[in-house]
């Protein structure tokens, strides 16, 4: 289950600063034209770590809403203490999304038991796990072995994988069964190749029918079509990093009119020479004029 294309959708904030509810809407009615299969919410790109609880829980409820079943709904609802990530949980599944994704908790680093645990009570609320390896923000990997042991659980089901390592599609699938999914623009043609089942894609915020088309031709098989799209976007992947996610897509966003240019201390706006860098890849893809 889960495989295809889901966006990591940003979290549009008004200019003073509080969430803007109607263009999240927006935003996924336009992903639901693109032919995107789900919607990531409150992921790194929704800015979870600057949302209140409240905030949190209510941007959830309006994706879930705005997707009106058309599209599937991963809800962000990790946290670096078992109880918040719970509460977010219980949350998520009351009111209808369809997964849960489930970041490896950050700062405190956990030991490989303490995972192990924190997945299992997670995964006990009911709600498809989909476990979120990104090591080089939360300072601790989910070791192969512990993703062996939590693919045991009925309700463990996917894999993000943003450990900047295709090779570890290979060595996660030869050890259990559990869908994996690219968490990384540029390596979800290789870690297709590789056995993944698609990709959860910030540059679908702004490409979205693009990286859409990427996995479904190498899910049918289509490697040359399939390579022919992770070349033509290879540029805009690599851009859309070059300052902090999710600062330049946002940026790229207001540039195309679809958002205002509003972030969340500490992240703030990037450089001018990398704003400039990225308006003339913009304007190369036709994205802006």
């Amino acid at each position: 289950m889960f495989t295809g294309m889901y966006t990591a959708i940003v979290t549009p904030f008004k200019a003073d600063g509080s969430v803007d509810y109607q263009k999240l809407r927006d935003l996924v009615d336009m992903q639901a034209k693109a032919g995107v299969d789900g919607i990531v919410p409150v992921g790194t790109t929704g800015e979870s770590p600057t949302l209140d609880f409240d905030e949190h829980k209510k941007v959830i409820d309006v994706v879930v809403q705005a997707c009106r079943g058309r599209l599937t709904v991963i809800a962000g609802t990790g946290a670096n203490c078992t109880a918040e990530a719970l509460e977010l949980t219980q949350h998520a599944k009351d009111v209808g999304a369809d997964a849960t994704l489930q970041v490896t908790p950050y700062y405190n680093k956990p030991n490989q038991e303490g995972l192990v645990r924190h997945f299992t009570a997670v995964a006990e609320v009911g709600l498809p796990v989909v476990l979120y390896n990104i090591p080089s923000r939360t300072g601790r990997e989910i070791a192969l072995e512990t993703i062996a042991k939590l693919a045991e659980h009925p309700n463990i089901v996917g894999l993000k994988e943003a450990g900047g390592s295709a090779e570890r599609v290979s060595a996660v699938l030869a050890r259990c069964n559990i869908t994996v999914l690219s968490g990384d623009d540029a390596l979800t043609y290789p870690m297709m190749k590789l056995g993944a089942k698609g990709v959860i894609s910030v540059a679908a915020n702004i490409i979205p029918d693009r990286v859409t088309q990427l996995t479904r031709r190498a899910l049918k098989g289509e490697w040359e079509a399939a390579l022919k799209i992770h070349h033509d976007c290879s540029q805009l992947f690599t851009d859309l990093f070059i300052d902090t996610n999710p600062i330049p897509v946002k940026a790229a966003m207001a540039m195309m009119g679809l958002i205002e240019e509003v972030y969340r201390l500490p992240l703030c706006p990037m450089s001018d020479r990398l704003r400039e860098r990225l308006r003339l890849t913009l304007e190369k893809y036709g994205l802006i004029s």
